[in-house]
């Protein structure tokens, strides 16, 4: 209801000239405005089509992934309550999305990336129950586009994610899994699905600075070091990037001259 009453008053806050615009023109200048890194703007599209039109399927999952990035730029120190609520309510959009059309990707992507994100949030029990959400859409986003970059990056985070439990968690994986889903995580396969997403896209600061994250694990910090220093050479290109940049200089600062 208070989600509604939001994406109303946004779209009754809009100029009378966008406001007269079609769903798919908010979402095209939307995604535009993302693209220039104008998160505000484009959220504001995002919710007037959906004032429009609830269920419109690229509206419902562009929105989902803009309200993780909002959600990402709030510090730690001021997240909290209002992070924790953008996560879910991307959550939320991002199912519409797949119920809105099932055989199209990207909102596969988006329940993926969201029920991940909103995860790190709970307890340990709670996200290893959610596990196999997260597993299931990003295998089924691959499974409708085998090129998706953005699956393979959240397929190689959920075992690296897995891997990094401890014993007594891994325990309760196990309970909650079951052994079949459990013995499906490895740090290889957190590697290949890393090395993977950044085959198909090795422009995106992300995706290098997850596979430094997994190499430094396995204590292969040449190889870490390798993806930092090409993560130093790349523009920034996404919203996030600066961010990304940041915690990769952190790493690199962690690993030192470890061999």
């Amino acid at each position: 209801m208070l989600a509604r009453l939001f994406a109303a008053l946004i779209y009754l806050a809009l100029p009378a000239r966008l406001a007269g615009q079609s769903v798919a023109d908010h979402v095209d200048m939307g995604a535009a405005a993302i693209h220039a890194h104008d998160l505000r703007t484009g959220l504001s599209h995002y919710e007037a089509a959906l004032a429009l039109d609830s269920s419109d399927y690229a509206a419902n999952w562009r929105a989902a992934i803009a309200l993780l990035d909002q959600g990402e730029l709030i510090p730690d120190s001021l997240g909290g309550e209002e992070r924790d609520s953008l996560f879910a309510r991307a959550e939320t959009l991002a199912r519409r999305a797949v119920a809105a059309d099932s055989l199209k990707p990207e909102g596969h992507f988006a329940v993926a990336a969201t029920a991940g994100r909103a995860s790190l949030g709970l307890g340990k029990k709670e996200r290893i129950r959610r596990a196999k959400v997260i597993r299931d859409e990003a295998l089924r986003t691959i499974e409708l586009d085998p090129d998706y970059d953005g699956a393979y990056h959240v397929l190689g985070r959920w075992n690296a994610e897995i891997m990094r439990l401890s014993g007594l968690s891994r325990f309760f994986a196990k309970s909650f899994l079951g052994a079949g889903i459990f013995r499906e995580a490895s740090w290889e396969n957190a590697i290949s699905n890393l090395q993977k997403a950044v085959e198909l896209d090795p422009a995106r600061i992300y995706h290098r600075l997850e596979l430094a994250r997994v190499y430094a694990d396995r204590k292969r910090y040449q190889e870490a070091r390798d993806q930092l220093s090409q993560i130093e050479a790349l523009p920034d290109r996404e919203l996030l990037d600066p961010l990304y940049r940041e915690r990769a200089a952190v790493l690199a600062q962690r690993i030192g001259d470890k061999t």
